[in-house]
């Protein structure tokens, strides 16, 4: 069920992100963005899949209670008694609405129906705001925080995807840049905010090194240091592409584009792994009954005494050295002309060497 509900969620991401940047590259006007085409059967199946990978956790309460109430009886409390069930009852009709609007249209043919889809989706957000962990803690702020959060990730990745995958060239590619990039640094701020006060729903922020000796902090510095090249694509992609292309009208930007939407898949598959993992509450209690993450074990094995403290010595340092000079490496491929595939495992190696300095400067 781990790996399931990480791949679930890493979908439901994947779903929003590209229903909502289909909608959103066909109300803007084709002169300031490449051609692009997507096919039906892929936005039909993104609409569906809303409702598909966003009923996982109704079926891990399910299959956590139906032995003793029986199958049939526990799906239908599940639904109309727990607030995750009501919720998914309306996404998932929403989204079974939004499929069928979607199956008899054509959206290049009228903004209104992008519009329309948007406000579909968007519908659908806050839904699954409401239905969140944060919410759950602090309803108004809870849903607040989360909305904005997943609405500003899946709006920067959701334009990312499509335009890097479904381009059919790479025309108007500068002026695309010209309104795009505002647009995902306005996002990558929101994000961030939001995600740093979501954060404070779960834990203190002083306390976040001690958190690493479980699966939920494991994850969490993992997600955050997989950004870090994901921000050094976005570079590449919304300056050094800008006077590239200046220079050579006829480079092609796409895979490059194409190599920041697959880091940024690497982060919703970790993210996904982060909602399957418990939260920090009381760490000495977590840790005393069910151990600290295997992870956390194999560079600290032995009794843990919190709280832990982050304390770099001369093997870490060198690794972050490392580390920093494999994310130097990441944009002098693209300004050397090197293989894109050099780059993707430069990126993969910084965060390998990132994880292993963070994980030897604890104490």
């Amino acid at each position: 069920m781990f790996i399931a509900g990480i791949i679930s969620e890493a979908l439901l991401y994947s779903c929003f992100s590209f229903v909502l940047g289909s909608f959103i590259l066909n109300l803007v006007p084709k002169t300031v963005r490449p051609e692009i085409r997507i096919p039906k059967g892929i936005l039909l199946g993104a609409a569906l899949g809303i409702a598909i990978f966003s009923f996982l956790p109704v079926l891990k309460i399910v299959l956590y209670l139906y032995e003793d109430l029986g199958l049939g009886y526990t799906l239908k409390s599940v639904l109309t008694n727990f607030e995750v069930g009501k919720t998914w009852i309306s996404t998932g009709m929403i989204s079974l609405i939004l499929f069928i609007y979607l199956l008899p249209i054509k959206l290049e043919q009228k903004p209104l129906f992008s519009l329309t889809g948007l406000i579909f989706t968007l519908i659908l957000i806050a839904s699954l705001g409401w239905s969140s962990h944060a919410a759950s803690l602090s309803k108004l702020a809870g849903f607040v925080t989360h909305s904005s959060h997943f609405l500003a990730v899946t709006t920067w990745v959701g334009i990312l995807m499509v335009v890097s995958w479904f381009s059919q060239n790479h025309d108007h590619w500068l002026k695309f840049l010209k309104w795009f990039s505002p647009v995902a640094c306005f996002c990558l701020v929101i994000t961030t905010l939001t995600g740093i006060s979501l954060m404070t729903f779960h834990m203190e922020l002083t306390d976040y090194v001690s958190v690493t000796a479980i699966t939920y902090g494991q994850t969490l510095l993992i997600k955050h240091i997989a950004i870090l090249p994901l921000l050094a694509y976005a570079f590449i992609n919304s300056f050094l592409i800008r006077k590239r292309l200046q220079k050579e009208p006829s480079f092609n930007p796409i895979p490059w584009a194409r190599i920041e939407s697959v880091i940024v898949l690497i982060i919703f598959s970790v993210t996904g792994a982060l909602g399957q993992a418990s939260p920090p509450h009381e760490l000495n209690s977590m840790v005393r009954a069910d151990g600290a993450a295997k992870l956390f074990s194999f560079f600290h094995p032995g009794e843990i005494s919190f709280p832990i403290h982050f304390s770099p010595g001369a093997p870490s340092i060198a690794l972050f050295l490392i580390a920093l000079l494999f994310l130097v490496l990441v944009i002098v491929m693209f300004m050397k002309k090197a293989p894109k595939a050099l780059s993707f495992v430069l990126s993969l190696l910084f965060i390998v060497t990132g994880y292993i300095g963070f994980m030897l400067s604890i104490s």
